[in-house]
């Protein structure tokens, strides 16, 4: 393995998700595209897809790339937790986690607990989820 890509996380409405991602984390789209067609079809296994795809990219290179499957569409995840299997949540280092965690706060978002160091000291860290309840950890490193 050369690298780590991204993370695809499905989405159930693009315009509320980039509010999130864009707009609150900062990401930067690169690419905002719809696919349909073989291609499409073929690499998912799904007849007749046609797929809304929004790449964004962090400051440090990381890649998020959420996928809203317009024909296929899927209803939200309802209380799920940390421990379900598959994937659990995507991380995001920031400056200041109160500043966020207040930012964020005033825009809606809800944080499951306040700010927590942890036990070695080396991290500040919080959970929050998305619009379609994908959790979301908010970390700042300490020094």
């Amino acid at each position: 393995m050369k690298a780590m890509r991204h993370v695809g996380i499905v989405v159930t409405d693009m315009e509320e998700s980039l509010k999130f991602y864009r707009d609150l984390l900062g990401l930067k789209p690169m690419v905002d595209f719809e696919e349909k067609g073989k291609f499409i079809a073929e690499l998912s296994g799904m007849d007749g897809l046609v797929l809304h795809m929004v790449k964004l990219v962090a400051d440090d290179g990381g890649m998020v790339e959420l996928l809203q499957y317009v024909s296929h569409p899927r209803k939200r995840h309802q209380n799920n937790e940390l421990c379900e299997i598959g994937p659990a949540h995507v991380a995001f280092t920031v400056q200041d986690v109160e500043k966020t965690v207040k930012e964020f706060s005033a825009k809606g978002v809800f944080f499951i607990h306040p700010p927590l160091v942890s036990p070695d000291g080396k991290a500040k860290v919080t959970f929050c989820k998305d619009p379609d309840g994908t959790f979301i950890e908010i970390v700042e490193e300490l020094h």
